[in-house]
């Protein structure tokens, strides 16, 4: 993977096409931005439960936005990465309605992941409260097969999305199917989308286990045999994404976004630069992603070891989002929406921080100097803000950050300032030799918070002062940036 800003975007929400429409973009009025394109699910369908998440085969391009050869020409421009979702199929898969119809008899019936598997033996009471769940109620869902049988299968996200034995002949031969399908297209990196659920063991949290490590291990080495590295997508404490680091070629920072806007709210840098000093070197960067603003991620841990943020102030954060974006966020957020992530606050990052320009550079520039490979969203590229008319249209939470592009929309936010001088930090960031050295983060006088990377000669520092939302980019070879206008 290259060491410059990735892209994520669905490929229908940006460009009302298909492959062809953002290749053209990319090729177009985003070159020079991106080294890759992470693309949402793209499969069939991308309009499912789980807005592609959910796909009935995830082998067939959404023949609404082209097909494999559509994607192999993309990855003429650009590096892609796409999702393999490792946990679940649609209910409306053929394989799992064969096991619908044939029950045991069906070919596929090993394929998925029933109640029985996991405990053959009754579940105590203490089992199933021991299972870990982000969302409320437990992972099982009644099925009624042809025959009038009846199955409880397991369903970590919804009923419509059912769980794979990943273990299973069937399982390991599906998931093989489609890192070779990948692969033939030229798909250079694969993220492991809710791998943490994929295994489930009697009297354990069946989430991020030690088995989990292993068969995170074995599915990347499956990968990099194809020529493919592997970002694994988990939500976890942040001693445990260290962990992951060392087992995967990248993990995600979801501990950055909650720390930036901490610092940003209070003043207070101290949480982020001690993160910044420990954080995986292999991360991806992100500040916002197809899902909310995750806050367990700077929780503490269920057995009581603390998190980089205190609960008091994980509440002050998730409060004030709620009042920077004038009350939208929280009509989109927990109970208050279906499809929900009880841990996640669902917000576009621009309104997260009162569409503040400035405020919004700074996150972003930090986003940039922090250790790892940066992703921006297509939101949050073009400076989105929410759309209330598609939550109310839907009713998921995370919908308020998916907005449906228009040609019209793009060519408007592509001539703000904002865009141009996020430009700027993009192409900054994509150029200068010193991001191929090495970090320091300091606490300096007054507060100031100091991210210096050195590369032999080179070197680049981003200074803020949160005080008085001073920030500026002294680096080797040009004038000083000021990112604050």
């Amino acid at each position: 993977m290259q060491n410059k800003v990735q892209f994520i975007t669905y490929v229908d929400r940006l460009t009302r096409g298909g492959f062809r429409q953002l290749k053209e973009l990319v090729d177009g009025k985003f070159a020079g931005l991106f080294g890759g394109v992470h693309v949402l699910p793209f499969f069939n369908p991308i309009d499912g439960a789980d807005a592609g998440f959910d796909p009935t085969d995830h082998t067939i391009v959404d023949p609404r936005l082209g097909d494999w050869e559509d994607v192999r020409a993309l990855s003429g421009s650009v590096e892609i990465m796409a999702d393999l979702i490792v946990n679940h199929v649609s209910s409306q898969s053929g394989a799992f309605t064969d096991f619908i119809a044939k029950g045991s008899a069906s070919e596929f019936a090993d394929m998925f992941m029933t109640f029985d598997k996991v405990f053959p033996d009754p579940a105590t009471e203490e089992d199933l409260l021991r299972i870990y769940r982000p969302r409320p109620g437990l992972p099982f869902s009644k099925v009624t097969l042809a025959d009038g049988t009846q199955r409880m299968l397991w369903t970590t996200f919804t009923p419509e999305q059912i769980d794979i034995d990943v273990h299973s002949a069937k399982g390991t031969t599906y998931l093989e199917t489609i890192l070779d399908r990948f692969s033939e297209a030229n798909v250079t990196a694969i993220r492991l989308d809710a791998a943490g659920y994929a295994i489930k063991k009697a009297g354990s949290s069946c989430f991020m286990i030690d088995d989990t490590y292993a068969f995170l291990e074995e599915v990347a080495g499956k990968a990099r045999n194809r020529g493919m590295e592997v970002l694994v997508e988990i939500h976890s404490y942040h001693r445990d994404q260290i962990e992951i680091a060392k087992k995967v070629d990248r993990v995600y920072d979801f501990a950055l976004p909650p720390l930036i806007l901490h610092a940003l709210f209070t003043g207070d840098a101290t949480p982020l630069a001690k993160w910044l000093a420990i954080s995986p070197r292999n991360a991806i960067t992100v500040l916002d992603t197809h899902d909310g603003i995750g806050v367990i991620d700077v929780g503490a841990h269920s057995d009581g070891r603390a998190g980089l943020l205190e609960p008091q102030a994980i509440d002050n954060l998730v409060g004030e989002i709620h009042r920077r974006s004038d009350g939208q966020s929280r009509q989109a957020t927990g109970a208050a929406a279906s499809n929900l992530d009880l841990y996640q606050v669902n917000c576009t990052y621009y309104d997260a921080l009162g569409r503040n320009d400035n405020d919004y550079l700074i996150a972003r520039a930090i986003q940039f100097f922090a250790p790892g490979i940066p992703q921006v969203y297509y939101v949050g590229l073009l400076g989105g803000v929410n759309d209330m008319d598609l939550l109310a249209k839907t009713g998921v939470g995370r919908d308020i950050n998916r907005h449906y592009y228009g040609n019209d929309e793009i060519g408007t936010a592509l001539e703000t300032p904002l865009f141009h001088r996020l430009s700027n930090l993009i192409r900054f960031r994509n150029t200068h030799p010193a991001f191929g050295g090495a970090l320091k983060a300091t606490i300096a006088d007054a507060g100031a918070l100091v991210l210096s990377w050195q590369h032999g000669d080179a070197f680049a520092e981003l200074k803020i002062s949160f005080a008085d939302r001073k920030a500026s980019i002294a680096a080797s070879g040009q004038s000083e940036m000021q990112i604050v206008e």
